[in-house]
């Protein structure tokens, strides 16, 4: 394939890119298809998104193997292993792969003729189509590297504390921003409140415990508060604590790193005003895309980053300062969510959260195990965890996520951070089969 360098001729060569990768996908399941090279394997690959059952709900389709199937032709997979660590970041598609290989090639081709010319304004699509997919407004999101620059931005920037103020954060809250909530409690000279919620817990249960610390501390300012725990994929009622938050003036910032795209939502259900997310696990954008959202009219307390200017606090992306990105990642945002869209985001949670049960009907059965999250429905995804009863130390965590690797080729993750103890985080994709969920199933009665 031939890239013409010269920036005339950008748009023509962009949309042919597009086109022929993408082919017809928005908005059609049908019309998807790519023909692979694969390293393993030198005949051509034909990956085709199937057309989708009518009159089907999600939780009948997630139970519809030959469906699943046929999407995960549409992804290339590690061999002699079952890969049960996706949590980490996520698997572009080969039509999304595709694309960010002809961006890499156009933008390594054209270089700061591109840069300087023209990718303000792909840039600005790019984040258009993010808040769109979010049920944002456009000036509300910009995108950001990951979840964590945009969440650590907003901790660090605000800038509404007073003497005796309060920060909140959770023990199932990500390990990085908690240590970030005590930094900024000891340099605002603040006090930190950690809440302590069960290992197996529900939607009600954690409300109550939330609104139970709320009164406990009514010098409250500023809370941390995860829409889905990166530990053991806990869904915590994010509206309903919200909700009594701000009954009480106490300011959120959401950490929705693991949430979108494992979970169908738009950003009003949540009823939060700032929030960070990434593209790069469940949305399956390539690595190093993050997005941050400030809803319209919030931006007074959180201050623009340190040397950017915004007199009259209008201005989201003036609250970060990425300097160069990797300017294909960005570029195949749209692609990446076509992608994501054109199988269902309902799909797409339904899937996962029947491949977490799976494993977790099993593993509660055995009188050993020690199954962590939610404990029903409402307040579990397709992420999950486990632990051997009693054995929740690291070395412990450590050496079982060694046995299930080397004993029964599972491929997991120790997380660490719960006020409960360590445990193995299970963490599924949408090109994992049942079989391979089998495998792990087998190697929990074994153990």
């Amino acid at each position: 394939m031939s890239i013409v360098p010269e920036y005339v001729n950008r748009r023509r060569v962009l949309k042919a890119l597009v086109g022929g990768a993408v082919g017809g996908m928005v908005g059609t399941l049908a019309a998807t298809k790519l023909v692979h090279a694969s390293s393993e394997n030198t005949s051509s690959i034909t990956a085709t998104l199937p057309q989708l059952p009518k009159n089907i709900s999600p939780e009948m389709l997630a139970k519809d193997e030959s469906f699943w199937a046929q999407i995960a032709l549409n992804y290339d997979k590690v061999q002699g292993i079952v890969n049960l660590e996706h949590g980490y970041w996520g698997k572009m598609s080969r039509q999304v792969q595709g694309v960010f290989i002809e961006k890499t090639q156009m933008v390594n081709t054209q270089l700061s003729v591109y840069g300087r010319r023209h990718f303000k304004d792909d840039l600005a699509h790019s984040t258009n189509r993010a808040a769109q997919a979010l049920g944002a407004e456009n000036e509300e999101v910009v995108l950001t590297r990951n979840a964590t620059e945009s969440i650590h931005n907003l901790m660090r920037q605000y800038n509404n504390f007073e003497a005796n103020d309060t920060v909140l954060f959770a023990d199932i809250d990500y390990p990085s921003f908690k240590d970030t909530m005590r930094w900024l409690a000891k340099t605002q000279n603040v006090e930190p409140v950690e809440v302590i919620l069960p290992a197996q817990t529900d939607q009600s249960e954690i409300l109550d415990i939330y609104v139970k610390a709320f009164d406990k501390h009514p010098n409250l300012k500023l809370m941390l508060l995860t829409h889905v725990s990166n530990q053991h994929g806990l869904i915590l009622p994010v509206a309903d604590i919200a909700k009594a938050a701000k009954a009480r003036g106490i300011d959120i910032i959401c950490d929705c790193a693991q949430s979108w795209g494992l979970l169908d939502f738009t950003i009003a259900e949540l009823n939060v005003d700032w929030a960070g997310f990434n593209l790069h696990k469940w949305i399956g954008s390539p690595v190093g895309v993050g997005a941050l959202y400030m809803k319209k009219g919030s931006l007074e307390k959180i201050s623009p980053y340190p040397g950017e200017i915004d007199p009259n606090n209008t201005l989201v992306d003036k609250r970060v300062h990425t300097a160069t990105s990797n300017f294909a990642s960005i570029l195949t945002v749209p692609a990446a969510i076509d992608f994501h869209e054109s199988i269902g985001p309902a799909n797409k949670e339904a899937r996962l959260r029947y491949l977490r049960n799976l494993w977790v009907k099993e593993a509660k059965q055995l009188p050993n195990i020690e199954v962590l999250g939610g404990e029903d429905d409402a307040s579990s995804t397709g992420m999950g965890a486990f632990r051997i009863k009693g054995k929740v130390s690291l070395d412990e965590a450590k050496m079982l996520q060694q046995r299930l690797e080397n004993e029964f080729n599972v491929f997991t993750v120790v997380r660490v951070g719960l006020a409960s103890g360590c445990c193995i985080r299970v963490t599924p994709q949408i090109f994992i089969s049942a079989e391979e969920i089998k495998q792990l199933t087998l190697a929990l009665k074994s153990l």
